[in-house]
């Protein structure tokens, strides 16, 4: 690492040219090709898989998506004059690209679609192709038709996966308020601008850099909107806490009297291995996502690894870069005076956190305790924690699919917004009188609304296909929905079908939206227990222990237990719903679990690297659990703690961004960062570790044989560096010590109350630019 650092130091401006050159490249390159994110839930085992897949074999009528354009009058919907004004418009949508069928409620087959009280009605409009093959500006046009006929008394919107593409992504301008408040921690935390300005550059730099890098992505695979949120989240967070870590060291070598240069080396090779070994963490934890085996996740994964691997990648490159700029300027002016006055050697450990850790380490039982009590209490709502999709009664109030929900839900019921479609062939007599009854048995069932005759469809050889689409009475979220939609699988489709022939299968957005989420909930076991299985081994290797790996393993998990115990109070209890600016409760979104679970793994491995590899460094100086652990949190305390505030500020500062999975994103990590920071490893680390005492280190001989070395805090003599293979010993790091001041020339310079006499600051200013490099 050390090469890498001093290379990009002494070749600071091209350093810097090639970042703003990439920058502008990836950015210039995305915009001009058009970002293209799609969201496609692809299964290909589920029922409703096989059920769309046989609605595009037909030839037109019901083979793509399907939208609903809702208007309501002050005057019943079958008056002329509102008349006159509807079929216009459904004329000019019949018009619009991949629009294959219009069902009005002025037709005979639409009569079922005005509600009971006349006067709000809807009408179908079928696309031959997927929702995700209309693009935006098919979408908007079908919106705006609609809209076309608003106005005296008559309000239109549009229900479906098509108009919902027409929703604006979420204002993120939040997130400089978060940035701000970073930079104000920064600032106060180390009490100098370029402190505070050299992190808040370095991942500003890189996300953005990231966000064009997957906008480029979304040409070459399938990539969910909802990723340019999350490399946002991610890398604004993850990369400022990186750059924390280097420029932390940088100084305490400076402090210690070292050259810049000298500094940035030593950093190098104990900040930038933590850094380069906790963001190769992040992206497998988050890469461990592929293992749930949905395309989904497969794009939010690569999307939010490529985030935190150019953090990563800039805080090796770029920052250092950045430090040959600034130079000594990254102390403050002060810790500069008492550097060439009182020659300091380290910055003092703080004694705040030398007390706390005295404290906990003398009375470690009922510090584990007090730990397990808070996060307990936040876990117990986890217990009922559902995941699922929210339907778009969720969506910002002023979006036209809310609007048209709302509408649906007046006038006929909340599930009408989300009816289920049962596919089958009707060649034969026999499968023709397995969808009539179905249709029979589907209508009698008390939580189905309405059950319309079914529509027909040829397939384009010749054969045809029948689509039943049935309401039920509750919203696409409500547990009662799911319920019915194993109710039809499992009774009522067996029952129609039986001694037919015919093969029918449920499907529709609703049941997509549920064997989604029992897709990612089947997976989930198979996906937690590979990034704790990857974070264990990778923290043996790193520890040269079993015991740190392993309680490790077990406080993130209780960690994320918390979180989603916090997202479940807020999210589907409606706790604190006005403070984070919901407008409704619903069920956790499938996949939010995974990616926090793989997000709270990888981040937690900076402190967990951070404050247990500093432990580790002074163990082998002192042989003493108790004073190593001491020490060890005294001079990492006030880091890891600054980093913890800085992430949470970023990543709170996305809650009130508007959209459901950002706000869920932003708590989430916000939970998870500050109770990993402030419990788990300033209480329950240090109590643990004393606990254990000496077999915290404890390693089978034969494993600690087998395994390679990766010793992040810098190879030791005889050791063998896995960053930097070489079986040569490491040689001491020299201690340099800045030639004590000479005595003042008497009468020849004037000192007043201690101060230095101006022949004593020369020579101090003189030191400094030897340190400094300068001749």
């Amino acid at each position: 690492m050390r090469p890498l650092a001093l290379f990009c130091y002494r070749h600071a401006w091209w350093i810097i040219a090639v970042w703003l050159v990439l920058l502008a490249g990836v950015t210039v390159t995305s915009r001009a090709s058009g970002i293209d994110y799609r969201d496609v839930l692809a299964l290909p085992a589920a029922d409703s898989t096989q059920a769309q897949d046989l609605l595009r074999q037909t030839a037109g009528g019901v083979s793509g998506a399907q939208e609903r354009v809702v208007f309501a009058a002050d005057k019943p919907v079958s008056d002329a004059g509102v008349r006159a004004r509807i079929e216009p418009m459904l004329a000019d949508i019949a018009r619009l690209p991949h629009v294959t069928a219009v069902v009005s409620p002025y037709t005979p087959e639409g009569q079922a679609q005005i509600s009971p009280q006349g006067r709000i009605a809807f009408a179908t409009v079928t696309y031959g192709v997927a929702a995700d093959d209309v693009d935006l500006a098919q979408a908007r046009a079908l919106v705006d038709t609609a809209r076309s006929a608003e106005g005296a008394g008559l309000r239109v919107a549009v229900d479906g996966a098509v108009a919902a593409r027409t929703i604006p992504p979420p204002n993120l301008n939040d997130a400089g308020f978060g940035l701000l408040a970073a930079a104000i921690v920064l600032l106060v935390t180390f009490g100098s601008l370029f402190s505070m300005l050299v992190p808040i550059l370095t991942a500003v730099v890189s996300v953005a850099t990231a966000a064009g890098v997957v906008g480029l992505l979304t040409h070459t695979m399938d990539v969910p909107a909802v990723s340019q949120e999350i490399v946002a989240l991610l890398g604004l967070g993850v990369g400022v806490d990186y750059a924390l870590f280097v420029v932390t060291r940088y100084r305490q070598g400076l402090v210690a009297g070292e050259p810049p240069e000298a500094a940035l080396g030593h950093a190098a090779v104990t900040s930038g291995r933590s850094v380069l070994f906790a963001g190769v963490t992040v992206c497998v934890s988050l890469l461990g996502m592929f293992t749930v085996g949905i395309d989904f996740l497969d794009g939010i994964a690569i999307s939010a690894s490529v985030a935190v691997l150019m953090t990563m990648v800039a805080a090796l490159t770029l920052l250092p870069a950045l430090l040959r700029l600034f130079g000594i300027r990254m102390l403050s002016r002060r810790l500069r005076t008492d550097l060439a006055r009182r020659h300091l050697k380290t910055e003092p450990e703080g004694k705040m956190w030398a007390a706390l850790a005295r404290g906990v380490t003398r009375r470690p039982l009922w510090s584990t305790l007090a730990a397990l009590l808070v996060i307990g209490v936040l876990s117990l709502p986890v217990l009922s924690l559902r995941l699922g999709v929210p339907d778009a009664g969720l969506h910002p109030p002023e979006s036209t699919s809310r609007q048209a929900y709302d509408l649906l839900a007046d006038g006929f019921g909340p599930g009408f917004t989300g009816p289920l479609v049962v596919v089958g062939r009707v060649d034969t007599d026999g499968q023709r009188q397995a969808v009539l009854t179905a249709r029979r048995q589907l209508a009698e069932l008390d939580e189905v609304a309405l059950v319309p005759p079914p529509l027909l469809s040829p397939t384009r050889d010749g054969r045809t296909i029948a689509a039943l689409l049935v309401y039920p009475k509750t919203a696409p979220q409500d547990p009662a929905t799911d319920r019915l939609v194993d109710r039809v699988r499992g009774e009522v489709v067996p029952a129609a079908v039986r001694g037919t022939g015919a093969t029918l299968h449920v499907g529709g957005s609703t049941a997509v939206q549920s064997d989604f989420a029992r897709a990612i909930t089947d997976r989930l076991p198979l996906f937690l227990g590979t990034v704790v299985a990857i974070s264990f081994v990778l923290l043996v290797i790193v520890f040269r222990s079993l015991l740190i790996p392993l309680t490790a393993a077990l406080m993130n998990l209780l960690a994320a237990a918390a979180m989603f115990g916090v997202l479940t109070a807020v999210f589907q209890w409606g706790w604190f719903a006005s403070a984070t600016g919901l407008d409704g409760t619903g069920p956790i979104e499938p996949y939010i679990p995974v990616f926090l679970f793989a997000g709270l793994f990888g981040l937690s491995m900076d402190y967990e690297v951070f404050l247990v590899g500093r432990i580790q460094e002074e163990w082998h100086k002192r042989r003493d659990t108790i004073e190593a652990t001491v020490h060890g949190l005294a001079s990492t305390g006030r880091t890891i703690t600054a980093a913890a505030l800085i992430m949470g500020l970023v990543f709170v500062s996305f809650v009130p961004a508007g959209d459901r999975v950002v706000k869920e994103s932003g708590l989430g990590l916000t939970i998870a960062v500050l109770l990993d920071a402030v419990v788990i490893r300033v209480a329950l680390v240090p109590a643990i570790m004393a606990l254990f005492g000496r077999a915290n280190w404890w390693l089978p001989g034969f494993l600690d044989r087998l395994l390679p070395r990766l010793d992040i805090e810098g190879p030791r003599p005889g050791g063998f560096d896995w960053f930097s293979p070489s079986l040569t010993p490491a040689a001491p790091r020299p201690a340099t010590r800045p030639a004590p001041l000479p005595p003042a020339v008497p009468g020849g310079a004037r000192h007043t109350r201690g101060r230095p006499g101006r022949a004593d600051r020369s020579r101090a200013r003189e030191r400094d630019a030897a340190r400094r490099g300068r001749p």
